[in-house]
């Protein structure tokens, strides 16, 4: 037993030292990419994986926002527009050791995101169904989303004066608007579920 418990131990020190890197990743200058056509908002409130989440335009206004179902370990969330029109259904099926994160789009477009993003600081990840690239800090929400022609879509950013862990969401491609929202909400579920889970650990030991 005191061996598990100082394995365990070790792991909680390496895996505090992994997130304090990401940190400090998440500062660095993620590639810029010029004005972009205009920025929206979003909040991350880790600690609640039910909280509802906003993509707000710069006057604030809700453009966005999701309806998640009350059982957790279904995984489903809605993304609504303004009108209440579903753009996305996100969903999350454990495979394995990890698990795999499915959205589908309104139009029917699915695509898929595992939790693996988050074993990797500073590194490049496709979304193979749509030819696309995550590059950047996933764990700190700072990364370039680029096309299948290497041409950013969006870049995603701490707002350098934000109290409430603000993030920007600066677009390049608006016609893409529905598709980066979905990604970038399913990225903070994810984080939350993340923080729920280690949460958890410590309150069980």
């Amino acid at each position: 037993m005191g061996f598990l418990s100082d394995l365990k131990k070790l792991g909680e020190a390496v895996s505090g030292e992994i997130n304090k890197t990401a940190d400090d990743f998440s500062k660095t200058t993620i590639e810029d990419y010029g004005t972009p056509e205009y920025t929206l908002y979003t909040a991350l409130k880790l600690g609640d994986i039910h909280s509802r989440i906003n993509i707000t335009d710069e006057a604030e206004n809700v453009k966005y926002y999701t309806k998640s179902s009350i059982i957790a370990i279904k995984g489903k969330t809605d993304i609504m527009d303004a009108g209440g029109n579903v753009i996305a259904h996100l969903e999350k099926k454990p495979i394995s050791l990890h698990e795999i994160h499915y959205v589908t789009m309104a139009d029917g477009t699915h695509f898929t995101l595992s939790n693996e993003l988050f074993h990797i600081v500073d590194d490049i990840t496709r979304i193979d169904e749509l030819g696309w690239q995550l590059r950047g800090n996933f764990i700190g929400l700072t990364f370039n989303l680029l096309d299948e022609n290497d041409e950013p879509i969006a870049t995603v950013r701490k707002q350098v004066v934000s109290i409430h862990n603000k993030y920007c969401i600066d677009m390049y491609q608006p016609q893409l608007e529905p598709f980066v929202v979905a990604i970038v909400i399913q990225l903070e579920k994810m984080l939350e579920a993340r923080q729920e889970n280690q949460s958890n650990n410590h309150n069980h030991e």
